[in-house]
Protein backbone atom coordinates (compact mmCIF):
# COMPACT_ATOMS: atom_id res chain seq x y z
CA UNK A 1 0.00 0.00 0.00
CA UNK A 2 0.52 3.34 -0.57
CA UNK A 3 0.04 5.76 2.66
CA UNK A 4 -2.47 2.98 3.85
CA UNK A 5 -4.20 3.44 0.54
CA UNK A 6 -4.42 0.36 -2.11
CA UNK A 7 -2.78 0.89 -5.56
CA UNK A 8 -3.03 -0.83 -8.53
CA UNK A 9 -1.31 0.14 -11.31
CA UNK A 10 -3.16 -0.93 -14.69
CA UNK A 11 -0.68 -1.66 -18.18
CA UNK A 12 -2.19 -1.23 -21.72
CA UNK A 13 0.25 -3.16 -23.74
CA UNK A 14 0.38 -3.84 -27.57
CA UNK A 15 4.08 -5.54 -29.01
CA UNK A 16 5.87 -4.57 -25.92
CA UNK A 17 7.66 -7.82 -25.39
CA UNK A 18 10.71 -6.56 -25.39
CA UNK A 19 9.42 -3.92 -22.78
CA UNK A 20 6.96 -5.76 -20.49
CA UNK A 21 9.12 -7.28 -17.91
CA UNK A 22 11.43 -4.14 -17.46
CA UNK A 23 8.04 -2.23 -16.45
CA UNK A 24 7.18 -5.08 -13.99
CA UNK A 25 10.48 -5.68 -12.65
CA UNK A 26 10.65 -2.00 -11.98
CA UNK A 27 7.43 -1.10 -9.99
CA UNK A 28 7.64 -0.25 -6.90
CA UNK A 29 6.65 -2.26 -3.86
CA UNK A 30 3.85 -0.34 -2.86
CA UNK A 31 1.95 -1.16 -5.31
CA UNK A 32 -0.45 -4.05 -5.14
CA UNK A 33 -1.39 -4.84 -8.32
CA UNK A 34 -0.24 -4.85 -11.58
CA UNK A 35 -2.87 -5.54 -14.12
CA UNK A 36 -1.97 -5.93 -18.13
CA UNK A 37 -4.03 -5.89 -20.85
CA UNK A 38 -2.14 -7.52 -23.90
CA UNK A 39 -4.14 -5.87 -26.57
CA UNK A 40 -4.15 -8.62 -28.93
CA UNK A 41 -0.45 -8.16 -29.56
CA UNK A 42 1.02 -10.29 -32.27
CA UNK A 43 4.54 -10.79 -30.65
CA UNK A 44 4.94 -12.72 -27.59
CA UNK A 45 4.23 -9.95 -25.03
CA UNK A 46 1.89 -12.24 -22.83
CA UNK A 47 4.49 -14.81 -22.80
CA UNK A 48 6.99 -12.07 -21.27
CA UNK A 49 4.50 -10.88 -18.49
CA UNK A 50 4.31 -14.44 -17.28
CA UNK A 51 7.60 -14.92 -17.55
CA UNK A 52 8.72 -11.87 -15.46
CA UNK A 53 7.35 -13.65 -12.50
CA UNK A 54 5.63 -11.62 -10.11
CA UNK A 55 2.74 -12.44 -8.15
CA UNK A 56 0.33 -9.34 -8.50
CA UNK A 57 0.61 -9.66 -12.05
CA UNK A 58 -2.99 -9.92 -13.83
CA UNK A 59 -2.96 -10.84 -17.18
CA UNK A 60 -5.73 -9.90 -19.59
CA UNK A 61 -5.32 -10.80 -23.43
CA UNK A 62 -8.07 -8.97 -25.99
CA UNK A 63 -8.88 -11.53 -28.58
CA UNK A 64 -9.90 -8.11 -30.72
CA UNK A 65 -7.33 -5.06 -30.90
CA UNK A 66 -9.18 -2.17 -28.75
CA UNK A 67 -6.99 0.62 -28.90
CA UNK A 68 -4.98 2.12 -26.08
CA UNK A 69 -8.19 3.47 -24.32
CA UNK A 70 -10.19 0.16 -24.66
CA UNK A 71 -6.87 -1.98 -22.98
CA UNK A 72 -6.62 1.00 -20.05
CA UNK A 73 -10.53 0.57 -20.04
CA UNK A 74 -10.38 -3.67 -19.12
CA UNK A 75 -7.52 -2.71 -16.95
CA UNK A 76 -9.55 -0.11 -14.65
CA UNK A 77 -12.37 -2.02 -14.71
CA UNK A 78 -10.31 -5.42 -13.52
CA UNK A 79 -8.38 -3.58 -10.77
CA UNK A 80 -11.70 -1.87 -9.29
CA UNK A 81 -12.28 -5.87 -9.16
CA UNK A 82 -9.29 -6.29 -7.29
CA UNK A 83 -10.06 -3.67 -4.57
CA UNK A 84 -8.03 -0.62 -5.51
CA UNK A 85 -8.32 2.80 -4.27
CA UNK A 86 -6.77 4.46 -7.11
CA UNK A 87 -5.12 2.74 -10.32
CA UNK A 88 -2.20 4.73 -12.14
CA UNK A 89 -1.67 3.97 -16.12
CA UNK A 90 1.58 3.04 -16.64
CA UNK A 91 2.20 2.34 -20.65
CA UNK A 92 4.07 -1.45 -21.38
CA UNK A 93 6.70 0.36 -23.14
CA UNK A 94 8.93 1.60 -20.01
CA UNK A 95 8.34 5.11 -21.10
CA UNK A 96 6.61 6.28 -17.25
CA UNK A 97 9.33 6.51 -14.41
CA UNK A 98 8.09 4.66 -11.93
CA UNK A 99 10.76 7.10 -9.37
CA UNK A 100 7.98 10.00 -9.79
CA UNK A 101 4.58 7.42 -8.75
CA UNK A 102 4.57 9.32 -5.51
CA UNK A 103 4.69 12.81 -6.62
CA UNK A 104 1.39 11.34 -9.00
CA UNK A 105 -0.40 9.46 -6.50
CA UNK A 106 0.01 12.01 -3.22
CA UNK A 107 -2.39 15.04 -4.73
CA UNK A 108 -4.65 12.17 -5.25
CA UNK A 109 -4.20 10.82 -2.02
CA UNK A 110 -5.02 14.06 -0.65
CA UNK A 111 -7.91 15.41 -2.56
CA UNK A 112 -7.87 15.25 -5.78
CA UNK A 113 -9.69 12.89 -8.46
CA UNK A 114 -7.32 12.76 -11.08
CA UNK A 115 -3.39 13.15 -11.61
CA UNK A 116 -1.76 13.44 -14.67
CA UNK A 117 1.85 13.92 -15.68
CA UNK A 118 2.73 16.85 -17.57
CA UNK A 119 6.69 16.53 -20.03
CA UNK A 120 6.34 20.07 -20.67
CA UNK A 121 6.73 21.84 -17.69
CA UNK A 122 9.66 23.86 -18.27
CA UNK A 123 11.17 26.02 -21.50
CA UNK A 124 13.85 22.82 -21.62
CA UNK A 125 11.20 20.48 -21.89
CA UNK A 126 10.85 21.34 -25.46
CA UNK A 127 14.73 20.78 -26.10
CA UNK A 128 15.96 18.76 -28.73
CA UNK A 129 12.07 18.41 -30.60
CA UNK A 130 11.25 19.68 -33.99
CA UNK A 131 9.70 22.41 -34.18
CA UNK A 132 6.50 21.17 -35.91
CA UNK A 133 6.17 18.86 -33.07
CA UNK A 134 6.30 21.59 -30.77
CA UNK A 135 3.66 23.59 -32.77
CA UNK A 136 1.65 20.73 -32.38
CA UNK A 137 1.69 20.16 -29.14
CA UNK A 138 0.43 23.63 -28.36
CA UNK A 139 -2.05 23.45 -31.17
CA UNK A 140 -3.38 20.46 -29.10
CA UNK A 141 -3.18 21.47 -25.71
CA UNK A 142 -5.34 24.76 -26.54
CA UNK A 143 -7.96 22.48 -28.18
CA UNK A 144 -8.51 20.21 -25.16
CA UNK A 145 -8.50 22.99 -23.19
CA UNK A 146 -11.53 24.23 -25.02
CA UNK A 147 -12.96 21.32 -25.14
CA UNK A 148 -12.60 19.78 -21.94
CA UNK A 149 -12.74 22.89 -19.57
CA UNK A 150 -9.68 22.34 -17.70
CA UNK A 151 -8.13 25.34 -19.30
CA UNK A 152 -4.86 25.48 -16.42
CA UNK A 153 -3.09 21.37 -17.77
CA UNK A 154 -1.06 21.01 -21.11
CA UNK A 155 0.42 17.91 -22.41
CA UNK A 156 -2.81 16.02 -22.47
CA UNK A 157 -2.20 13.16 -24.60
CA UNK A 158 0.19 11.83 -21.60
CA UNK A 159 -1.26 8.77 -20.67
CA UNK A 160 0.84 8.74 -17.12
CA UNK A 161 -2.33 9.39 -14.99
CA UNK A 162 -3.79 8.62 -11.47
CA UNK A 163 -7.34 7.85 -10.74
CA UNK A 164 -9.51 7.20 -7.89
CA UNK A 165 -11.84 4.42 -8.10
CA UNK A 166 -14.63 6.44 -6.97
CA UNK A 167 -14.61 8.30 -9.33
CA UNK A 168 -14.01 5.53 -12.13
CA UNK A 169 -17.31 4.07 -10.34
CA UNK A 170 -19.35 7.83 -11.63
CA UNK A 171 -17.35 7.35 -15.08
CA UNK A 172 -19.47 5.88 -18.34
CA UNK A 173 -16.32 3.99 -19.12
CA UNK A 174 -18.21 2.43 -22.22
CA UNK A 175 -18.95 5.82 -23.40
CA UNK A 176 -15.11 7.07 -23.33
CA UNK A 177 -13.02 6.91 -26.65
CA UNK A 178 -11.22 3.07 -26.76
CA UNK A 179 -8.68 4.78 -29.08
CA UNK A 180 -5.96 7.69 -29.65
CA UNK A 181 -8.63 10.04 -28.29
CA UNK A 182 -8.55 8.19 -25.05
CA UNK A 183 -6.98 11.14 -22.97
CA UNK A 184 -8.92 13.66 -24.18
CA UNK A 185 -12.15 12.28 -24.56
CA UNK A 186 -11.60 11.22 -20.72
CA UNK A 187 -10.70 14.93 -19.51
CA UNK A 188 -14.34 15.72 -21.13
CA UNK A 189 -16.03 13.38 -19.48
CA UNK A 190 -14.02 14.39 -16.20
CA UNK A 191 -15.11 18.38 -16.64
CA UNK A 192 -18.79 16.99 -17.21
CA UNK A 193 -18.66 15.00 -13.52
CA UNK A 194 -16.79 18.16 -12.13
CA UNK A 195 -13.40 16.41 -10.66
CA UNK A 196 -10.85 18.31 -9.79
CA UNK A 197 -7.75 17.66 -11.66
CA UNK A 198 -3.99 18.25 -11.34
CA UNK A 199 -1.21 18.42 -13.39
CA UNK A 200 2.35 16.65 -11.85
CA UNK A 201 6.05 17.68 -13.52
CA UNK A 202 7.46 14.56 -14.82
CA UNK A 203 9.61 14.10 -17.62
CA UNK A 204 9.34 11.08 -20.12
CA UNK A 205 11.44 8.39 -20.76
CA UNK A 206 12.31 7.80 -23.82
CA UNK A 207 14.02 4.58 -25.86
CA UNK A 208 14.27 2.25 -28.45
CA UNK A 209 10.13 2.51 -28.42
CA UNK A 210 9.01 2.63 -31.74
CA UNK A 211 5.24 4.32 -31.98
CA UNK A 212 1.88 2.96 -34.41
CA UNK A 213 0.32 5.92 -34.33
CA UNK A 214 -0.48 7.35 -38.35
CA UNK A 215 -1.32 10.31 -38.16
CA UNK A 216 -3.54 10.64 -41.15
CA UNK A 217 -5.92 8.21 -39.29
CA UNK A 218 -5.25 9.86 -35.89
CA UNK A 219 -5.65 13.55 -36.47
CA UNK A 220 -8.70 13.30 -37.81
CA UNK A 221 -10.69 11.00 -35.27
CA UNK A 222 -8.90 13.25 -32.68
CA UNK A 223 -10.53 16.57 -34.45
CA UNK A 224 -14.13 15.38 -34.70
CA UNK A 225 -14.00 14.05 -30.75
CA UNK A 226 -12.91 17.18 -29.26
CA UNK A 227 -15.36 19.07 -31.79
CA UNK A 228 -18.39 16.98 -30.52
CA UNK A 229 -17.02 16.81 -26.82
CA UNK A 230 -17.06 20.02 -26.45
CA UNK A 231 -20.56 20.25 -27.41
CA UNK A 232 -21.30 17.29 -25.16
CA UNK A 233 -19.91 18.99 -22.51
CA UNK A 234 -21.64 22.67 -22.92
CA UNK A 235 -24.82 20.36 -23.31
CA UNK A 236 -24.87 18.24 -19.92
CA UNK A 237 -22.91 20.73 -17.48
CA UNK A 238 -24.39 24.19 -18.83
CA UNK A 239 -28.07 23.41 -19.95
CA UNK A 240 -28.92 19.80 -18.53
CA UNK A 241 -27.68 20.27 -15.10
CA UNK A 242 -27.68 23.66 -14.81
CA UNK A 243 -28.99 26.40 -17.53
CA UNK A 244 -25.52 28.56 -17.22
CA UNK A 245 -24.93 31.71 -17.91
CA UNK A 246 -22.00 29.93 -20.28
CA UNK A 247 -24.64 28.24 -22.86
CA UNK A 248 -26.64 31.19 -23.08
CA UNK A 249 -23.54 33.72 -23.96
CA UNK A 250 -22.03 31.02 -26.15
CA UNK A 251 -25.31 30.29 -27.98
CA UNK A 252 -26.63 33.85 -28.44
CA UNK A 253 -23.10 34.86 -29.52
CA UNK A 254 -22.99 32.44 -32.09
CA UNK A 255 -26.37 33.47 -33.35
CA UNK A 256 -25.27 37.31 -33.59
CA UNK A 257 -21.82 36.30 -35.32
CA UNK A 258 -23.77 34.38 -37.55
CA UNK A 259 -26.40 36.84 -38.25
CA UNK A 260 -23.91 39.68 -38.69
CA UNK A 261 -21.66 37.55 -40.95
CA UNK A 262 -25.29 36.69 -42.95
CA UNK A 263 -26.13 40.70 -42.51
CA UNK A 264 -22.46 41.75 -44.06
CA UNK A 265 -22.42 39.18 -47.02
CA UNK A 266 -26.21 40.58 -47.95
CA UNK A 267 -24.78 44.31 -47.88
CA UNK A 268 -22.08 43.50 -49.98
CA UNK A 269 -24.53 41.91 -52.85
CA UNK A 270 -26.78 44.06 -52.45
CA UNK A 271 -25.10 47.56 -52.70
CA UNK A 272 -24.28 49.88 -55.25
CA UNK A 273 -21.23 51.93 -54.98
CA UNK A 274 -20.52 52.70 -51.81
CA UNK A 275 -22.98 50.84 -48.60
CA UNK A 276 -24.56 53.11 -46.47
CA UNK A 277 -23.77 53.66 -43.00
CA UNK A 278 -27.04 52.01 -41.66
CA UNK A 279 -26.42 48.89 -43.73
CA UNK A 280 -22.93 48.61 -42.72
CA UNK A 281 -23.89 49.27 -38.80
CA UNK A 282 -26.47 45.83 -39.80
CA UNK A 283 -23.79 44.06 -40.17
CA UNK A 284 -20.88 44.94 -38.03
CA UNK A 285 -22.89 45.86 -35.13
CA UNK A 286 -24.15 41.88 -34.06
CA UNK A 287 -20.83 40.61 -35.05
CA UNK A 288 -19.27 42.60 -32.77
CA UNK A 289 -21.49 41.73 -30.09
CA UNK A 290 -21.10 38.39 -30.74
CA UNK A 291 -17.56 38.62 -30.36
CA UNK A 292 -17.73 39.82 -26.59
CA UNK A 293 -20.43 37.36 -26.22
CA UNK A 294 -18.26 34.50 -26.75
CA UNK A 295 -14.82 36.13 -24.99
CA UNK A 296 -17.08 36.89 -21.43
CA UNK A 297 -18.72 33.28 -22.25
CA UNK A 298 -14.90 31.74 -22.50
CA UNK A 299 -14.09 33.21 -19.36
CA UNK A 300 -16.62 32.03 -17.44
CA UNK A 301 -15.52 28.71 -18.59
CA UNK A 302 -12.25 29.22 -18.21
CA UNK A 303 -13.76 30.50 -14.30
CA UNK A 304 -15.57 27.16 -13.91
CA UNK A 305 -12.91 24.69 -14.02
CA UNK A 306 -12.42 22.42 -11.16
CA UNK A 307 -9.23 23.10 -10.62
CA UNK A 308 -8.62 22.68 -6.62
CA UNK A 309 -9.25 19.57 -4.63
CA UNK A 310 -12.83 19.15 -3.59
CA UNK A 311 -13.04 15.65 -2.49
CA UNK A 312 -11.86 14.13 0.90
CA UNK A 313 -8.69 13.02 1.63
CA UNK A 314 -8.13 9.18 1.53
CA UNK A 315 -7.96 7.64 4.40
CA UNK A 316 -5.58 4.72 5.65
CA UNK A 317 -7.21 1.69 5.42
CA UNK A 318 -7.22 -0.79 8.81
Amino acid sequence: MYRGVRIAAVVPAYKEENHIAQVIETMPDFVDDIVIVDDCSPDDTSGAARRADDGRVTLIRHEVNQGVGGAVLTAHKAAMELGSDINVVMAGDAQMDPDYLPQLLDPVVDGYGFAKANRFFSGESFAGMPGYRIFGNIVLSFMTKLASGYWHIFDPQNGYTAIRTEVLRRLPMNKVAARYSFENDLLIHLNILDVPIVDVPIPAVYGNEVSSIKLRKVIPELLAMLFGGFWRRVWWKYMVWSFSAVALLLIAGIALIVMGLVAGIWVLAASVGSPTAGSVMLAVVPFVLGVQMLLVSLQLDIQASPNRPTMHPMKERT
